[in-house]
């Protein structure tokens, strides 16, 4: 099963996120198949690639929770939604 999850990054007190597409059986912070965004909690920096997570979405790709809320946040969720329908 792939997971669209988040891989962190940065120092110890100071994390940065790629949000990637990733096998479930992978480690955090191991293996993954494709980057489609990064994710920058102290300063709100989101930036994702609209394209690549649909395609992962359609594909079959689950979002965990917190991927799923920054989803929401952008609307990508709710357009992939509706595209279900």
């Amino acid at each position: 099963m792939v997971k669209i999850r988040l891989k962190r990054l940065g120092n110890k007190f100071n994390p940065i996120y790629k949000v990637v597409a990733a096998d479930a059986r992978a480690p955090r912070d191991g293996r993954f198949i494709e980057v489609l965004g990064h994710y920058n909690p102290t300063s709100k920096d989101l930036k994702l690639e609209k394209e690549l997570i649909l395609k992962w979405l359609n594909i079959g790709a689950v979002p965990t929770d917190t991927v799923k809320r920054l989803l929401k946040k952008e609307s990508i969720w709710k357009e992939f939604s509706e595209s279900k329908k």
